[in-house]
């Protein structure tokens, strides 16, 4: 008979993911950590899968491993406030039937045949911030990259992207909810009170208009006339997909066009070639993503020989699972075109996989060959900043200078 060893009792590296100079460059930390032990380490909260392979298997495990949503509400002293309730509401926190009926009632919005079909309004919102940003020869690339993402869902919501401004401060704060920095509460609190104020006017809006679209509105609204969602959840949702709209595919947009600049070759190439766009933006979610879902565990899990005790807090780190070198040969060399790159883990897996993989991969890819077109031989030009490293990383500034096409 096998004896499990608890990973409580393991000698892991304890990692400060929690400081903000640890996002600006978390590989060394995790090179030490794997001398200690090839998949685990420990931080503040609990523990951290870095291992590829062991965040395939583990993740997938949704009867036994649940979004850890109520332990970041209690981090970040939001139990029984509006926005830790919010939390709790959201389709990524919900599990079993309850998640089935929310996912249900958003699915069929995001095949791929469907958005296939917004390819004219990807490129046109591409091709209107480029005509005003290009002509500068030079600004803050994250910056740019805050229109775009977000204004394309702005689109197939049907909202009014005239009202982007009013709402992006309140989609920033959102982005560092998983931040698990308590002074951060008072700031996501007012986000989340102005963002539902907007989503209940946005709906009842559409339904004075009695205009009638397929866009994903009209789909919500379809849902709540049907009893799937109740108003309060559609608002939520609305929430959760201006949000997942804006954070996550604009930072990993940022972090490919800064291994893309770094390599003029590639960038030009890219300008060129849309299929090579497809496997710039795969090498990229391989190399560097934005997320790292924390996982609580309902019950005792064997896994490796090793025992995951019940209760016990995981962070899986998406983010930087296509970095170890058990999976990928020379994993910090940005490589399109390498073999198994789309093995990478940025979207999760499990019945909680990113349902919004399709557009987040479509506009991304379309973006970057229209942006490479415009933006010839950029260069960076000024400090690069990074965000903190838990919930939504990426970058803060990435500075360049190009010449306008």
């Amino acid at each position: 008979m096998t004896t499990l060893t608890s990973i409580d009792d393991l000698d892991l590296m304890e990692l400060p993911i929690e400081d903000r100079a640890f996002g600006i460059d978390p590989e060394p930390w995790f090179a030490q950590a794997r001398e200690k032990h090839p998949w685990l380490a420990k931080f503040t909260h609990g523990y951290l899968v870095h291992g590829h392979h062991e965040i395939r298997d583990l993740i997938q495990m949704d009867d036994k491993l649940h979004i850890a949503t109520d332990d970041v509400v209690d981090i970040m002293g939001a139990s029984g406030k509006p926005w830790g309730d919010f939390m709790k509401a959201l389709l990524i926190s919900r599990h079993g039937e309850d998640h089935r009926r929310m996912r249900d009632a958003l699915k069929p919005f995001f095949k791929p045949r469907r958005i296939a079909g917004h390819v004219g309004l990807i490129q046109q919102v591409v091709s209107n911030l480029l005509d005003d940003w290009a002509p500068k020869g030079e600004f803050d690339f994250t910056e740019f990259a805050s229109k775009f993402p977000v204004a394309v869902m702005f689109g197939l919501i049907g909202a009014d992207i005239a009202d982007l401004p009013k709402i992006q401060w309140a989609l920033e704060a959102q982005g560092l909810s998983y931040s698990l920095d308590p002074s951060l509460l008072p700031e996501l609190e007012s986000a989340h009170a102005m963002m539902m104020e907007f989503n209940s006017d946005l709906v009842k809006k559409r339904r004075a208009s009695g205009e009638e679209s397929d866009d994903l509105l009209a789909e919500l609204i379809k849902a709540e006339d049907a009893g799937i969602l109740s108003h309060q959840e559609v608002c939520e949702q609305l929430f959760f997909l201006f949000a997942a709209g804006y954070d996550t595919s604009k930072n990993q947009l940022g972090m490919t066009a800064r291994l893309l600049f770094e390599q003029p070759e590639l960038w030009e190439r890219c300008a060129r070639d849309r299929e090579f766009c497809t496997l710039a933006i795969e090498e990229g979610l391989r190399h560097s993503s934005p997320s790292s879902p924390p996982r609580i565990a309902l019950e005792d899990i064997e896994y490796k020989d090793l025992l995951i005790p019940k209760g016990s807090h995981l962070m899986f780190l998406l983010n930087i699972s296509g970095r170890d070198p058990r999976t990928f040969d020379n994993p910090m060399e940005f490589r399109p075109g390498r073999e198994y790159a789309k093995h990478h883990l940025a979207f999760g897996k499990g019945a909680h996989i990113c349902l919004g993989l399709h557009l987040a991969r479509f506009q991304l890819e379309e973006g970057l060959h229209l942006i490479a077109q415009r933006l010839k031989n950029p260069q960076i030009a000024g400090e690069v900043k990074w965000r903190r490293f838990p919930g939504v990383w990426g970058l803060e500034t990435l500075p360049i200078r190009f010449t306008p096409a």
